[in-house]
Order: structure tokens, then C-alpha cells, then sequence
């Protein structure tokens, strides 16, 4: 399980759908894949047996280069996946499901672990698309730049291009400012900074086509829109500026409910 892509499964649909997403994200990555179902029930102990073993083998099956394991664990599902973020390189959770165990719901159990979870947090919406761009939302708070560091890397592993937005709600209707801001102005100076922040990773990934994108919207629909075509979009954890509070919550939260493809959350640090 250290360092593997750990995805928590509940026999339902959505997240059967989540770990063979998981296992195309490992394969992609060069990491092995280790699927968890939580069980708190002991007279259902046979059965959460065969319903890993039945997704391990539709995992191997899918990707037969990649190494998957499975477990059945005892306990609450966001402490058990959170603990099991520690030693994980990506953590996957389908966003909502309604298997013979716990329920995996948006709103409880995926929105708990993107908030505590030690490693990046990828919820899988939907059904998820293997083309299109990543989608990124950027601000100048440091949880911005670890985003960004998630992006091109995603961007790079799959080959595709990357999105950059910068959302500017209300930018244009500042109140008690004379002369009044021309919203041109205000637009390319955003532009200008947004292309200061990605410069150094541009630099990094020169074989990541990037396209930025300035918006006089709310985050949260700035960043579903860009999700529209994407195949990802990554979030910071927490951040300022343009993404005013952005807190699990509030704009994450928004998107993670809302964003019509899979949304990764990442954390700037740890905080034991």
C-alpha cells in the first residue's frame, strides 16, 4: 500500500467507476493501485471479501501491466481512507455511492477526506472522459502554486493541454473608485499576472500546451465551465486572491459537488 494510488470502494457503481479511473491514473503514473473497502458490519465479512476481490480482478483485467492489491478494513471510511493518505500518493473516492456497506456520499465521507487527507485527493464525478484538457484554478496563494505542480504534471503524464483560470468576481463594479476601472485594463493586468505565475512552470513542462483564461465570475462557475471539455480539474486546497476563502466549503466544496469531471484537491502542507 505505501505509495500506491489508494482508492475507497463501497461495491456500488460510482465506486467501481473510481477505481478504474484510479487504475488508469496509476498505470499512467508507474505507481501500483490498492483498493480498500470499509466494512463495519462482521456478518458481512465473506462478502466485502469477494466484492474487492471482484474489483481487484476487474482492475488487473483493465491493466494487466499494473500492480493492484486489496483490503477490507475495519472501522469509520474517512478515518480509515484519511490514515491511509499518509503513505499514499493520490487518494481517489468516487462522489457518491450507496454499496452493501458505507455510503460513500458527497457531502460527508469524500468532502471529509479532500479536507484531512495527507496526500492529493481526487474525486471522480460522472463518467469520466479520456480527452480534453486539465483544468486548473490559480490565485497567488502558495496553495495555488502546489495546484499548479499537480496540474502540469497530470497535463504532462496524459499528454494534454492545460487550462489556467484566474477568477475575478465583481472586478469590474468596484464601488468608490474614480476614475472608474476600465474593465480592459483590469483584464489584461490579470492576464499579465496569471501569465507571471505560470511562467516558471510553463518553463518546466515546455511540451505542455497552455491556454489562460481571465473571469469576471464566481470561482465555482469559472471552474465548472472550464470543466466542461476537461478530462480534470485541480483545485488548491486553500487560497486567497482571486479565490477569496477557498476552503473546503465554499469553493472547493462548490466544485466538488458541481464540476462535471473528476476534481483533484491539493494540499499546501500538513498540518498534524
Amino acid at each position: 500500500m505505501t505509495r500506491s494510488v489508494v482508492v475507497g470502494v463501497d461495491g456500488s457503481p460510482p465506486s467501481a467507476r473510481a477505481a478504474l479511473w484510479a487504475g488508469t491514473e496509476a498505470a499512467r503514473a508507474g505507481w501500483p493501485l490498492h483498493l480498500v473497502l470499509v466494512n463495519d458490519d462482521p456478518t458481512r465479512a465473506d462478502h466485502a471479501e469477494r466484492t474487492v476481490e471482484d474489483l481487484v480482478e476487474r482492475c488487473r483485467r483493465a491493466r494487466p501491466e499494473l500492480p493492484v492489491t486489496g483490503e477490507v478494513a475495519d472501522g469509520h471510511p474517512a478515518r480509515e481512507l484519511v490514515h491511509r493518505s499518509e503513505t499514499a500518493r493520490l487518494l481517489v473516492v468516487g462522489s457518491r455511492g450507496h454499496g452493501a456497506f458505507r455510503e460513500v456520499l458527497l457531502g460527508s465521507i469524500s468532502t471529509t477526506v479532500a479536507a484531512h487527507a495527507r496526500c492529493p485527493v481526487a474525486v471522480v464525478r460522472g463518467a469520466p472522459r479520456n480527452s480534453g484538457p486539465v483544468a486548473v484554478g490559480v490565485d497567488d496563494s502558495p496553495g495555488s502554486q502546489v495546484a499548479l505542480r499537480h496540474a502540469f504534471d497530470c497535463a504532462t503524464r496524459r499528454r494534454a493541454e492545460l487550462v489556467a483560470v484566474q477568477a475575478l468576481p465583481d472586478a469590474y463594479f468596484t464601488a468608490d473608485v474614480y476614475p472608474p476601472l476600465d474593465p480592459q485594463e483590469i483584464r489584461t493586468r490579470a492576464d499579465l499576472h496569471l501569465a507571471e505565475q505560470l511562467a516558471g512552470w510553463c518553463a518546466e513542462h515546455p511540451d505542455v500546451p497552455v491556454h489562460r483564461r481571465v473571469a469576471n465570475q464566481h470561482p465555482v462557475a469559472a471552474l465548472c465551465s472550464a470543466a466542461e471539455s476537461a478530462q480534470l480539474l485541480v483545485v488548491g486546497h486553500r487560497g486567497r486572491g482571486g479565490f477569496a476563502g477557498l476552503l473546503l466549503g465554499s469553493v472547493a466544496n462548490g466544485v466538488l459537488h458541481h464540476a462535471p469531471c473528476p476534481v483533484a484537491v491539493v494540499r499546501t502542507a500538513v498540518h498534524r
